[in-house]
């Protein structure tokens, strides 16, 4: 499979979840919630979609 720039985004939004650790149900975090927003965005459009290079440059993705 192919690495393509959609692939390498949807990793680093989830490395970025993950490295925050477990989220806290009695807080509503607007970072977190902005990063799932985005990853949820990523997994509905293409890849070719404009939003894909958006998101890169937004998450610093080579």
């Amino acid at each position: 499979m192919a690495d393509t720039l959609k692939e390498r985004v949807r990793a680093k939004l989830i490395r970025q979840l993950e490295e925050d650790g477990p989220a806290d149900p009695e807080l509503d975090d607007p970072r977190e919630i902005s990063v799932r927003d985005d990853l949820d965005l990523l997994n509905a459009v293409a890849d070719d979609d404009p939003f894909v290079e958006e998101l890169a440059a937004r998450y610093l993705v080579p």
